[in-house]
C-alpha cells in the first residue's frame, strides 16, 4: 500500500530528496512506487519489465528531482518517468505482450482460480490486448489518467499538450477502445 505523504509536507519533502536526504527519497518512493509501477505496465504490458523500469526511473528521478520546480506536480513527473523508462525498455527488448487466455489454474496461478466467470477473464485479456495495440504514447496517455488520476493539464505538460487537446485525444481513445471490444 502506498504511503501517503500529506500535501502540506509534500514541498518539504520533495526539498529534501533534493538535497540528498536519503530517508526523505525512501518517503517518496513509498508514497509513488506502486502508481508509477502500474503506469509503467500499462505502457509495456510486462509486469516484470515494468518493475524493471521503477526500478531504472528512481535513480533517474534521485539525480534529476531538483528539476521540479512545483512540487505539486511531483506525481505526474514521477509516473512519467517510470513510464519513459518502461518505453525504452520495451523498445529495447522489441517486445509485444498479447495476453493469453488461462485454463490451469494450477499453471496460471490463484488469481485465475478464484475468478468463476470466464467471460470475466476473457474481457480483461481483450482490454489487455486492446491497449497493447495502442501506440506508446495513446498508452501514456491513459495511464497517466485512469491508473495515476492525473489531470488533463498535468497530463499536458508531461506529453507537451494542451489540457483540451488531451481531453480530446482521451476522449478518441475511448471510442476507439469501446468499438474494438464491443
Amino acid at each position: 500500500m502506498d504511503a501517503v505523504i500529506d500535501h502540506d509536507a509534500l514541498a518539504s519533502v520533495v526539498a529534501r530528496v533534493a538535497a540528498g536526504d536519503e530517508v526523505a527519497f525512501a518517503r517518496l518512493v513509498a508514497a509513488h512506487h506502486d502508481d508509477m509501477a502500474r503506469v509503467a505496465f500499462v505502457v509495456c504490458g510486462d509486469v516484470d519489465l515494468a518493475q524493471e523500469a521503477v526500478q531504472a526511473a528512481w535513480p533517474r528521478v534521485w539525480q534529476r528531482i531538483g528539476s521540479v520546480r512545483d512540487p505539486d506536480r511531483i506525481k505526474p513527473w514521477l509516473v512519467s518517468v517510470a513510464a519513459n523508462e518502461a518505453r525504452q525498455l520495451a523498445r529495447s527488448r522489441g517486445r509485444r505482450q498479447v495476453r493469453e487466455v488461462a485454463v490451469d489454474p494450477e499453471i496460471h496461478g490463484a488469481r485465475w482460480a478464484d475468478r468463476a466467470d470466464p467471460a470475466e477473464r476473457a474481457a480483461e485479456i481483450d482490454l489487455a490486448n486492446a491497449l497493447a495495440g495502442l501506440d506508446e504514447t495513446d498508452r501514456v496517455v491513459l495511464a497517466l489518467r485512469y491508473v495515476a488520476g492525473c489531470s488533463s493539464t498535468e497530463i499536458g505538460n508531461v506529453i507537451g499538450m494542451t489540457a483540451g487537446g488531451v481531453r480530446a485525444r482521451i476522449a478518441r481513445l475511448l471510442d476507439r477502445l469501446r468499438r474494438e471490444l464491443h
